[in-house]
C-alpha cells in the first residue's frame, strides 16, 4: 500500500531522543498510512541499535554529509505524496502530521510547519523572515520587523498565514514542490539549508504556510552544539546571502557579523571569540562548509 506520507528522519548520535520521535508517530498521523524512513550521518552512540529493534521504521545508513543530504536520501526512498522532514529531537503531537496534510491540500502550500513547543508548553518562535542586512545588526529587540528575522509577534502564532521561511525541526514538504524545486543544497552541510530551500520553493510559486493548528514539542540541541556549530551557523547565513546579492552587499553583511559577534565578545560572552576566529580566519573554518581558500563565504 502506498503511504500518504512519509516522515524523514535525520540522525546524528540521536539515541536519547529519536525514540520518543518514532513513538508518536502514528498517533500524529491519525487517518493518514504513514511510512518512515531514518537515515543516520554515522551516529556512534547506539542510534542505529536502537532504530534497527523497532519495526516501524526503515533504517537507511550513509556516511555523515550534512542534514541537507540525509533529507535529500529520505527524499529519494519514497514515492509519498508528501514528505515530513522531522529532527530526531521532537516529539509530533496527536493528528499533528494530519492537521498539516489537511492545511497543504486546503491552501496548496508547498510547505508547511506547525507550531513547535517547549518541553514545558511554550512557544518556541520558529517564523523567519527573510535575511537582510538591517536584520543582521543585531538590532532585533527592537522589536520593528525590518530589523528582526525572527517573528515574535503572539498573534503570529495564532493563526495560518504565510511566512518567509520557518527553522527545520519540523516540516511537511509535497512530492511537487520537492521535484520542482530539486534537492536540498548539501553544500551548506547544517544550518541555512531550510532558508535556502524555502526560498526557492518561493521562486517556483510554492508558498511556506504556518498551520496552528499542528504541534510539535521540539527538545532542541538533540546533537549538541558548540563553538563550532554556532560558526558554522554563522558562516552559512553569510554564504546564503552573498550567494544572492552581489559584492558590496555581501561585504556589508559579512562585517555585520563579524560586528554582531565581537560585541558579544566584548559583554563579556567568552564563546564569542573562538567562533569570531573561525569567521576571520578562513584555515579554521570547518571543512565540511568548503570555505577555507575564500574569506567571503559564497
Amino acid at each position: 500500500m502506498r503511504a500518504d506520507v512519509a516522515i524523514g528522519v535525520v540522525t546524528y548520535n540521536s539515541a536519547d531522543h529519536v525514540g520518543a520521535l518514532l513513538d508518536s508517530i502514528p498517533a500524529a498521523c491519525a487517518g493518514l498510512t504513514p511510512c518512515t524512513l531514518v537515515v543516520d550521518n554515522g551516529s556512534t552512540d547506539g542510534t542505529v541499535a536502537l532504530v534497527e529493534r523497532r519495526g516501524d521504521c526503515t533504517l537507511v545508513r550513509a556516511a555523515n554529509r550534512g542534514f541537507a543530504a540525509g533529507i535529500n536520501l529520505a527524499a529519494a526512498g519514497t514515492d509519498a505524496p508528501y514528505l515530513l522532514i522531522a529532527n530526531p529531537d521532537v516529539v509530533l503531537r496527536p493528528g499533528s502530521v494530519t492537521a498539516l496534510v489537511e492545511a497543504a491540500v486546503a491552501t496548496g502550500a508547498g510547505i508547511v510547519v506547525p507550531l513547535l513547543e517547549t518541553s514545558d508548553g511554550q512557544v518556541q518562535p520558529s517564523l523567519r523572515r527573510d535575511p537582510t542586512l538591517l536584520r543582521n545588526l543585531g538590532l532585533a529587540s527592537t522589536g520593528h520587523p525590518a530589523l528582526s528575522e525572527h517573528v515574535a509577534g503572539p498573534a503570529d502564532y495564532e493563526r495560518r498565514h504565510p511566512v518567509d521561511w520557518a527553522t527545520g525541526a519540523v516540516m511537511l514538504v509535497s512530492r511537487t514542490c520537492l521535484d520542482e524545486v530539486g534537492p536540498w543544497d548539501e553544500s551548506f552541510f547544517l544550518y541555512s539549508e531550510e532558508t535556502d530551500f524555502c526560498v526557492r520553493a518561493r521562486e517556483r510559486g510554492h508558498l511556506t504556510v504556518f498551520e496552528p493548528a499542528a504541534r510539535a514539542m521540539h527538545v532542541g540541541g538533540g546533537s549538541g552544539r558548540s563553538n563550532r556549530t554556532h560558526a558554522m551557523q554563522a558562516l552559512n547565513q553569510v554564504r546564503f546571502f552573498s550567494r544572492r546579492h552581489g559584492p558590496v552587499p555581501s561585504w556589508l553583511y559579512y562585517a555585520a557579523t563579524v560586528g554582531r559577534i565581537a560585541l558579544r565578545g566584548l559583554r563579556g560572552e567568552r564563546a564569542a571569540w573562538p567562533i569570531l576566529g573561525m569567521i576571520l580566519r578562513p584555515g579554521r573554518r570547518p571543512a565540511e562548509l568548503g570555505l577555507a581558500g575564500t574569506l567571503l563565504p559564497r
